[in-house]
């Protein structure tokens, strides 16, 4: 993202971030010009889910994220956890959550915390109900976003977050943290939700999709919406020239 000043104000996260950073310059009115994603990258065709999507699933949950502990991985699982003490026992059989990554062996954080999740899962009860793919390739990423039913994205405090918009421009809704970037690129309620950093939060988001089958495509279609009107080359570009011909004005 690029800093510009002297222009109109921003939501506040960035706002506050900025202002924080530069703390002698707390007068300045920052604006944010946003990256814009590589549609054509997403619009490829969508290989068959295979055996990378257990069969039988009504309701699949998506987390894509390095296996690092401030992604805060272990706030899916836990989610997880909470979301089956709500559901029937013939809603829950049908819920999976895949927890793709990467992961690099020679990391000892990826090693190790790939570890402690999959131990994680063990402990509530979901060996059977949750899925760690580790180092995933672009095309098993296409099919993880068009055939789950929301993407959880844990990560607090992140600077922006790409793959909210990745799975908005899928059509796909996002149940994320409420600070960082996805303020500012989730419309809450209309695109996704977004929850505080907690399993009974993000729970109660998660229970929704999986009682209300129409929520997704209703959700996801206003977050392709929104990623094609504000995170496109063409965005990006309009507001570049917007902002340049402002600054030359000042």
């Amino acid at each position: 993202m690029t800093w510009l000043s002297h222009l109109e104000s921003v939501p506040s996260s960035k706002s506050e971030t900025f202002k924080q950073t530069f703390s002698t310059l707390s007068d300045v009115q920052p604006e944010v010009l946003y990256p814009s994603l590589n549609f054509s990258a997403f619009n490829a065709t969508i290989e068959s889910a295979g055996d990378l999507i257990p069969s039988g699933v009504k309701t699949l949950f998506l987390s894509i994220n390095r296996y690092e502990r401030k992604k805060n991985l272990s706030l899916a699982i836990e989610a997880m956890g909470e979301l089956k003490t709500k559901l029937s026992d013939d809603e829950w059989q049908n819920v999976h959550l895949v927890m793709a990554g990467g992961y690099d062996d020679r990391v000892v954080e990826n090693r190790e915390h790939y570890e402690e999740l999959v131990a994680l899962a063990e402990q509530h009860g979901l060996v059977d109900h949750v899925t760690f793919l580790r180092s995933f390739s672009d095309a098993q990423k296409l099919i993880l976003l068009d055939n789950c039913t929301c993407l959880l994205y844990t990560p607090s405090n992140e600077h922006f977050g790409i793959v909210p918009i990745e799975a908005m421009y899928m059509n796909r809704p996002v149940i994320a943290v409420n600070s960082g970037g996805p303020l500012e690129t989730i419309a809450h309620k209309q695109t996704g939700f977004l929850c505080e950093p907690t399993a009974a939060s993000f729970a109660s988001a998660m229970e929704r999709f999986a009682r209300e089958p129409d929520l997704r495509d209703r959700l996801g279609r206003a977050g392709r919406d929104r990623v094609i009107n504000n995170f496109s080359f063409r965005a990006f570009g309009n507001k570049l020239e917007k902002l340049v011909k402002r600054v030359n004005r000042l």
